[in-house]
């Protein structure tokens, strides 16, 4: 507290009311009391080392702002090797896409080949019974052809040997018949 009480006093002492015109080194003179204030100012500031305190506040600013900056510089750097580092990876999955891809591809081809060989396989045998149909079919229709042409054959036959029979004839055959199947039996 004392060491304010001091500077007040020079203050209130180099005051321009108290200052007045005159020869320099006057206390009449405001050039003079302005500078001899001025110049005491100066001495407080120096003797309250004011100068060394703005210099040491400047100085930790100046260290503070340096601290900013390296720490800004290490972020920068750290960023830089993660945008790196995920590029790298981007680059990494879709290098791994392409190939998945790809092979996607060549499954889809070698499906598409199996598909057409299975469909191929399942055509031939599709053709193959098909052709076995017809022919069973074919041997079925000639049976039937050749069964009725026996049928009709032998209803033909039933009026023409019955047209042409007389009785005498008709015991002929019986006599003939009966005399065959004893021949054979004995």
């Amino acid at each position: 507290m004392k060491k304010l009480i001091l500077p007040a006093l020079f203050a209130l002492a180099a005051s321009p009311a108290a200052a007045a015109s005159g020869p320099f080194f006057s206390l009449k003179n405001t050039d003079f009391i302005v500078t001899l204030g001025f110049i005491t100012f100066l001495a407080v500031l120096v003797y309250f080392k004011v100068p060394g305190m703005l210099a040491g506040l400047l100085d930790k600013r100046a260290e503070g702002i340096q601290s900013d900056l390296d720490e800004a510089r290490k972020l920068r750097e750290e960023a830089q090797s993660l945008l790196a580092s995920y590029e790298r990876k981007q680059r990494e999955v879709r290098e791994q896409a392409d190939r998945i891809i790809a092979h996607a591809r060549q499954e889809a081809e070698l499906a598409a080949e199996q598909a057409k060989a299975d469909i191929q396989h399942s055509i031939a045998r599709r053709l193959q019974a098909a052709e076995s149909q017809l022919a069973s079919a074919e041997a079925s229709a000639i049976r039937e052809v050749r069964d009725r042409a026996a049928a009709v054959a032998i209803a033909a036959a039933r009026k023409v040997v019955a047209g042409e029979m007389t009785a005498d004839r008709a015991g002929q055959l019986i006599d003939s018949a009966i005399a065959e199947v004893g021949a054979k039996l004995h």
